[in-house]
């Protein structure tokens, strides 16, 4: 019992103070994303969800992280790509991908929870190199075949905004895993080449390129480049400018959104939800989302600096690579920066399959910082 209430007053004060802002804000964007809409309640879902999740979170902060990665991690892992099988041959299709299945009437999405049996499993295996330069064939490779098993399973569903996330956890990972520098430069000219490649498909070989992605991913692609050109297919991402842009310095007010009210943003109360805070709230909202998103990742930062267990690092910085290319990207493509994928942003979105992910990567953290020493 002792050591029970010495661990949870080590527990990090400033993370689970964010983590209360994430509540309330959340709670009330989502309010107002839903007011007056077939969706109106959702709030309180959310409400309920995100406190009940507390409660794991902090559970599986009081456990020892290195118990779990050096006993379960590979399990997990293998529970992991079980579940992405299951979704392809007996997934839930919404709008065309098919990401979910259906348990006890809720809609799970297997490719969210893959992220963190992902990172555990990657800590696991690059720990035994104990910091020391990472070898190609020994570690580099074996751990390229990790990631790309899911990384095409989530990619075939298909969704590449979660696939990217797999990729940057890899990428963060191996940058402090004390990769050699020839790997480093080989690793980026091959990223441009295949940029390169793609830009040339694209452009000179249009034919080929649209035969192998998705129709509905060249859509998205082909507005990107061009909104303008098509208002049907473009519509959700030039009303998300187009909304962000009326908000101006300071908003136009809590439940005064004209685009959020008229309907004219798709999914605004989960994947879209950036789009309220701008419209809404104004530039000054979005900084202030931006700032506790960058006190947040900064205490991860530090935590991860004062840990002595390279494992712990590991872990630490694929959850900061998790959560750092979500927020990039969710905020990015409602202002046109990227192409439109689904992917949430991270504790303010509705939805509990990528609460649930991010709440349980939070605990992972505490339990480094709690055991550490």
């Amino acid at each position: 019992m002792n050591i029970l209430l010495y661990k949870l007053k080590q527990l990090d004060v400033p993370i689970l103070f964010i983590l209360i802002i994430f509540l309330v804000l959340s709670t009330v964007v989502i309010y107002s994303a839903t007011f007056e809409t077939s969706y109106e309640g959702l709030y309180k879902n959310n409400l309920i969800t995100f406190g009940i999740l507390f409660i794991p979170m902090i559970g599986l902060s009081l456990l020892d992280y290195r118990v779990l990665i050096h006993r379960f991690s590979y399990i997990f892992y293998g529970i992991g790509i079980l579940l992405l099988l299951l979704v392809s041959f007996n997934g839930m299709q919404i709008n065309g991908s098919q990401r979910w299945l259906s348990l006890g009437g809720q809609a799970f999405q297997p490719s969210e929870i893959m992220k963190l049996f992902l990172i555990m499993a990657l800590s696991n295996w690059l720990k035994k190199r104990d910091g020391q330069p990472i070898r190609i064939w020994n570690e580099l490779i074996p751990a390229a075949l990790i990631v790309g098993i899911p990384f095409y399973m989530v990619l075939k569903q298909p969704d590449l905004g979660t696939s990217i996330v797999f990729i940057c956890v890899f990428v963060g990972i191996l940058w402090v895993g004390n990769m050699q520098w020839k790997h480093i430069l080989t690793g980026i000219l091959f990223a441009f080449a295949a940029i390169a490649g793609i830009v040339l498909l694209y452009f000179f070989h249009f034919e080929m390129f649209s035969a192998i992605v998705k129709p509905h991913q060249l859509q998205r692609i082909q507005t990107f480049l061009d909104p303008l050109s098509d208002p049907d297919r473009s519509w959700h991402v030039v009303n998300s400018i187009r909304a962000i842009g009326t908000g101006q310095l300071s908003g136009e007010g809590y439940l005064n959104g004209l685009f959020i009210r008229g309907g004219f943003i798709p999914y605004s109360y989960a994947d879209s939800i950036f789009v309220v805070i701008g419209e809404e709230f104004g530039f000054l909202g979005c900084s202030v989302l931006l700032m506790v998103y960058f006190f947040f990742i900064y205490r991860m930062v530090r935590i991860s600096i004062d840990t002595k267990d390279i494992e712990g690092r590991y872990l630490i910085i694929g959850v900061i690579s998790m959560f750092s290319l979500q927020i990039f990207e969710n905020i990015a493509m409602h202002i046109g920066l990227m192409p439109l994928t689904g992917i949430a942003l991270p504790f303010v979105s509705y939805g509990g399959s990528s609460l649930l992910t991010n709440m349980l990567a939070v605990g992972l953290v505490l339990s480094v910082k709690l055991h550490r020493q």
